[in-house]
């Protein structure tokens, strides 16, 4: 699943243009590599996000196949601390 597109179903980041946006800015690491949006993800991945002053990182548990509620969109991930 491309990286834009599991922000946006995990709830990480609420739209997938603003994803895409991050992303271009490489405020977005994958595996502390800056990422596109097109970077595809497997399982056991982390994600480090920086948002001003504020830095989330999470490992990827579970790549849905589909869209997920938003009760099972935390199960995607572990945050990391």
């Amino acid at each position: 699943m491309r990286l834009d597109k599991f922000l946006k179903v995990s709830r990480l980041i609420k739209r997938r243009t603003v994803a895409n946006k991050v992303s271009e800015q490489g405020r977005i690491y994958v595996n502390s590599i800056i990422a596109k949006p097109a970077k595809q993800l497997k399982e056991g991945d982390i994600i480090t996000i920086v948002q001003a002053d504020t830095e989330i990182k999470v490992r990827i548990i579970k790549i849905p196949i589909n869209n997920v509620s938003v009760q099972e969109a935390n199960t995607l991930y572990e945050e990391i601390k």
